[in-house]
């Protein structure tokens, strides 16, 4: 308990510093309102082309808020690969991982506390301009529902964030693997386009991947939040958390007998 009390610790005090700047922070969010709004045109196109109000089980109003949960799991998050390598660059590495404090736990309950905020402002601002142009969401009870989906989607995007971050130790910029990252999760996560809209064959693939989990899951159960679907999408996050984690301790173990600190 004294152990979890600590990152527990680290968990609030970065949440309460998420709180000091509200300009910025309210800012950040802004970007979502435009986001919505095209978004909002181009499938309001598409739909009328197609001549229906469903395509594969989606309305237009689905759609439209599974799109705002998508960019708000998205928007959250913090660049963590990008700060490991900016620590390894300016050698502030050597200081964060002589700290009386597991470092990936550090980075972990960092990474959370930056998150909350972000993501509740995002969903705010994001859900008022759905609301206005489409409707009330499908269903209330997907908010709280979809809440352990979400935070397991996090927890995913922390593991492969983290070992993109990690491969600093060895190469500095892991700006070209975060660019990878980010279009597989947009394509294969279905951040611009639901999973329900793919072609079946590659709708099989794209669902055992983890950037279904991290994207899709969580945004589709909020729109359809059944019980069938809420165990896929846990039994689904479990599975790829053990895998990822798993795999984290070893590069971590494995990065730090690679590791050159620079600067001073």
């Amino acid at each position: 308990m004294k152990i979890l009390s600590k990152y527990w610790a680290i968990f609030q005090t970065t949440l309460v510093n998420s709180l000091a700047y509200p300009g910025e922070l309210i800012g950040r969010s802004l970007m979502i309102i435009p986001f919505m709004w095209i978004f909002y045109q181009l499938w309001h196109v598409t739909f009328n082309a197609a001549g229906t109000e469903n395509i594969n089980g989606l309305t237009l109003r689905d759609t439209l808020w599974y799109l705002m949960m998508a960019e708000t799991i998205e928007l959250g998050r913090p660049p963590l690969a990008r700060t490991i390598s900016e620590n390894v660059k300016d050698g502030s590495i050597a200081y964060l991982l002589n700290k009386p404090y597991d470092f990936m736990l550090y980075q972990f309950s960092t990474s959370m506390g930056e998150t909350i905020f972000r993501a509740v402002m995002n969903a705010i601002f994001g859900g008022v301009v759905v609301w206005w142009l489409v409707g009330a969401p499908p269903h209330f009870s997907g908010f709280p529902i979809a809440i352990p989906a979400i935070l397991g989607a996090w927890t995913l995007n922390f593991c492969i964030s983290a070992m993109i971050g990690l491969a600093a130790f060895v190469t500095e910029d892991v700006s070209a693997f975060m660019w990878i990252y980010q279009k597989f999760a947009f394509i294969l996560g279905g951040l611009l386009v639901p999973l329900d809209f793919y072609p079946p064959w590659l709708q099989v693939i794209a669902k055992s991947l983890p950037f279904a989990s991290m994207v899709y899951g969580p945004s589709r159960l909020f729109v359809e939040p059944t019980l069938n679907l809420f165990l896929n999408v846990m039994l689904m996050q479990a599975i790829w958390i053990a895998v990822l984690g798993g795999l984290l301790i070893i590069a971590y173990r494995r990065g730090l007998t690679f590791l050159t600190v620079n600067g001073g």
